[in-house]
């Protein structure tokens, strides 16, 4: 396989599978804690089941798929609801929980009927706005995180200095993105981090603020348990309505991001993931991943976009590494030291890479329905996106009494869907996935003659 550096199944020498393990790990690190960190839940536990749940995946897909997964930002906002509706982080738990079962209900319908009737369900059309809602309906968050100090009576106050961080966090983090060649481009959002980190220590030091207090870093242990979240310990084991439909719908989306990262992920390395070991397979992965991580205090997984950009960028393949990288996010996050640092990042560091990271991911919504060609022309799809953006951004509620309601992303997602079925016309189809389906049909006559 030309340009190729390490294949799928090539195992490094120790010292580069040391190094190449720990880039790809640091890729996905800032993205992985940030996801607890706006959440409310301990990004140690985060960083551990991240490496568990990767590990996971690569079992259960065979060792065949180079992916790794982290924390997913889909289910932010769901999981605030579900945190306010159990009034504890046992009711996002729950509802990760959950949302892993689906995922392994989905594979199993995928593995005795095939892929293509989810992706007739979940087109473009539906999956792009829903999209775009999950990084806009966050907006107010990454602005508010970047402006405003939240006093003991849950005040807020303006203060001019946490803008200037944010906005100059905001800044690094787009010079890493957009100025940098190479694996430190990926990185964008550790970086960003990492340099408001020193921007708010060196503002502390010369103009007597006070964003950093690094006492709890002095007197952290070096080695640390992470603090687990365990169901009938922590809180009770129960499934409320609420909490399910806070959750559940937004698998909509997230399978969607599954099946895509599948398939760019099969043109880098140049194979077919979808046909080999199959989507039910890296499905069920991703959805056991989920499923072990809430069972021990950790957000919902998804495969990352940030670690196939390092595959891009590196041409390394080895499920060695990724491996690798997964057992050295476990090891860190025994790391007392480590984690005080994390917890003591500024609320408008933070803030400020939030506000690039939520625009990127409804920017994303938006390249999809760009690549996709989709035609606003016609009616049908100037109606299903306009009614999820409006009912997504708008937060629109269905309530039924005070235990049940559908509201935001969840009830835009279950819309569109609903609309994308009813409506006369046909969806445009995944431009993507119907080059892959050429691909197959082309491989069979192939075989044939």
């Amino acid at each position: 396989m030309t340009n190729t550096v390490l294949d799928i199944h090539e195992k490094p020498k120790a010292g580069q599978l040391i190094t190449l393990s720990l880039q790809h790990m640091f890729a996905m690190f800032g993205s992985t804690i940030l996801v607890p960190t706006l959440t409310g839940l301990s990004p140690a536990i985060a960083l551990l089941t991240s490496g568990i749940a990767t590990l996971c995946f690569l079992l259960i897909t065979r060792f065949q798929v180079p992916a790794y997964l982290g924390s997913s930002f889909a289910f932010i906002a769901p999981m605030l609801v579900a945190t306010e509706a159990a009034g504890g982080p046992g009711g996002a738990m729950m509802g990760a929980m959950a949302v892993g079962i689906v995922y392994g209900i989905v594979s199993l319908l995928i593995w005795k009927t095939g892929y293509r009737w989810i992706m007739k369900i979940l087109p473009p059309i539906v999956v792009a706005p829903v999209i775009m809602v999950i990084g806009l309906a966050l907006a107010g968050t990454a602005v508010n995180m970047s402006m405003y100090e939240t006093t003991a009576g849950n005040e807020q106050v303006y203060h001019a200095s946490y803008f200037i961080v944010a906005l100059l966090t905001l800044a690094i983090a787009i010079f890493f993105n957009n100025f940098f060649k190479g694996v430190m481009s990926t990185m964008p959002i550790l970086l960003g981090m990492i340099g408001g980190y020193i921007v708010a220590l060196i503002s502390d030091a010369v103009f007597n603020t006070t964003f950093i207090n690094l006492d709890k870093v002095a007197s952290a242990s070096w080695i640390t348990v992470p603090d687990f979240i365990i169901p009938g310990i922590d809180y009770d084991f129960q499934f409320t309505s609420k909490i399910l439909f806070a959750m559940v719908p937004i698998v909509i989306v997230t399978i969607s991001e599954h099946i895509g990262h599948q398939l760019v992920l099969g043109k880098v390395v140049k194979r077919n993931f979808i046909k080999s070991p199959g989507l039910n397979r890296s499905l069920l992965g991703d959805g056991l991943g989920t499923l072990i991580s809430s069972l021990i205090g950790g957000p919902p997984k998804t495969t990352y976009g940030e670690n196939i950009g390092v595959l891009v960028l590196t041409r390394v393949f080895s499920v060695w590494v990724i491996s690798g990288a997964a057992v050295f996010a476990m090891i860190l996050s025994f790391s007392g030291k480590l984690m005080a640092i994390v917890g003591s990042i500024p609320t408008p560091v933070l803030g400020g890479v939030s506000i690039l990271l939520f625009g990127i991911i409804a920017s994303s919504g938006l390249r999809m329905l760009v690549e996709n060609k989709i035609d606003f022309d016609h009616n049908r799809n100037l109606v299903i996106a306009s009614v999820i953006l409006i009912l997504g951004i708008g937060g629109g509620k269905l309530l039924f009494n005070e235990t049940f309601s559908i509201e935001g992303m969840a009830l835009a997602a279950i819309v569109g869907v609903i609309l994308n079925i009813v409506l006369p016309g046909k969806a445009q189809p995944d431009i993507e996935l119907e080059a892959e389906e050429q691909r197959e049909k082309l491989e069979k006559r192939q075989v044939k003659n």
